[in-house]
């Protein structure tokens, strides 16, 4: 890694960053891989510095068909969290979890992951109750939580409306500590010159259009730039999943949403956790420039359109503001939309696939920037081992063909299925 003195911080500052080295190798493709890793978002990055540092397969491809933190990984709430219920998905978000707190020491990258903790609100006695069931499922698989009382909270939050006339009055709320946030864009530039660095090649504005295929083994891609031949490929496009899929005759069973998140103006620090409102879908914490952001509920009709729409903006904020009537004070500085893959049961896909030599990472819902890292880490092992981790080993396709469903009620919601 480069070093720069002080004055050569104020030297490229002034001369518009012309000395700057770039941050990654921008490669001219090879014709042949041994892995080529489809989409460069956050879990394909992942997923191929993993294939490079924990099983020495260097000779990988992440081909993306725009630029690197273009697409969803740049278009999230940036929550951290592995308050999950089911033991599958509590067993591999906490392992997620345990690698964002080291993350940024072994990308040699500062992610800017800070554990503020998630705090999950109750605002009536069965939300209380099924709360409870997850903190105890929770301790049981060794994973933190806390219950905090109305009284601790309004401590802990001295800007949330704590008192009795709101028309969801807080009795309580279950906190995991060690979740938090992290810099949506760092993770995926620290990933991309982390595993550049390992010898992965990434190949941007290279969109995949065909697999190449030889009876039921795939053998390479078909792309922008022309077809590239791979051992093994991945596929890791978030909610462009089941379009990349189709291309190979996969059908998923899977439907994409768009999901929006909202950025206030600056403000001095007011909230120094993530806060969800259970009853009404909304959940916000603070960045370290002051914006709020802010997350709703999904558009429930399919969509690849990645751009906000006025009715949810009204029905976000409108939670919102029961919780927080500060906000109402607060000017609104920008919104995007960030369209995601949603499973049958809300729960990821990290699996082989029926053809030979192609591998789904998939059906993330609201849980995809979490589990960046603990995804990489397990689809690595995957490709690599031709079989599924421990953490992964309920998360196949074939779940879906058996009734081994992994229906995770602390996931978020999940789609109307017709």
């Amino acid at each position: 890694m480069m070093k720069y003195s002080v004055f050569s911080l104020i030297k490229q500052a002034l001369n518009g960053h012309q000395g700057w080295p770039m941050a990654w190798r921008n490669p001219e493709p090879k014709k042949h891989y041994d892995v080529i890793i489809v989409g460069g978002g956050g879990h394909g990055l992942a997923t191929a510095f993993y294939l490079a540092k924990n099983h020495g397969i260097k000779n990988v491809a992440v081909v993306e068909k725009g630029w690197i933190g273009g697409g969803n990984t740049g278009r999230n709430t940036t929550i951290v969290r592995s308050n999950y219920m089911p033991d599958e998905n509590a067993h591999f978000y906490e392992w997620s979890l345990k690698l964002w707190h080291q993350l940024s020491e072994e990308l040699n990258y500062n992610v800017m992951f800070s554990p503020r903790g998630v705090l999950n609100l109750a605002h009536t006695e069965g939300q209380r109750d099924a709360l409870f069931r997850r903190g105890n499922r929770m301790r049981l698989n060794g994973i933190d939580c806390e219950w905090l009382t109305r009284e601790e909270i309004a401590r802990a939050v001295p800007h949330l409306d704590c008192s009795d006339t709101p028309r969801f009055p807080i009795i309580g709320g279950l906190i995991q500590r060690r979740g938090g946030t992290a810099r949506h864009d760092a993770v995926a530039w620290g990933f991309a010159r982390a595993a550049s660095n390992l010898g992965v090649d990434i190949i941007q504005n290279c969109e995949v259009q065909g697999f190449v295929r030889e009876g039921n083994r795939i053998v390479g891609v078909e792309t922008s730039t022309g077809r590239l031949s791979a051992g093994r490929v991945g596929i890791a496009v978030a909610g462009n999943s089941g379009r990349v899929a189709g291309m190979a005759g996969l059908k998923l069973p899977i439907e994409t949403h768009v999901l929006q998140a909202f950025v206030s103006e600056p403000l001095k620090p007011i909230i120094d956790t993530v806060v969800t409102y259970g009853a009404g879908h909304f959940y916000v914490s603070q960045s370290d420039k002051g914006e709020l952001v802010m997350g709703g509920d999904l558009d429930f009709y399919p969509s690849y359109g990645q751009k906000g729409n006025l009715p949810i903006v009204e029905e976000a904020i409108t939670a919102g503001l029961q919780m927080f009537p500060i906000l109402s004070r607060v000017r609104m500085l920008r919104q995007w939309g960030g369209v995601m893959d949603m499973s049958m049961d809300g729960s990821p896909i990290i699996s082989k696939t029926p053809i030979d030599n192609l591998y789904l990472n998939a059906g993330w819902c609201y849980g995809g920037f979490k589990a960046t890292p603990g995804s990489g880490w397990v689809f690595a092992h995957t490709i690599a081992n031709d079989a599924p981790h421990a953490f992964n080993q309920g998360h196949t396709l074939e779940r879906f063909a058996n009734g081994k469903v992994i229906d995770d009620k602390g996931a978020g919601p999940t789609p109307q299925w017709h």
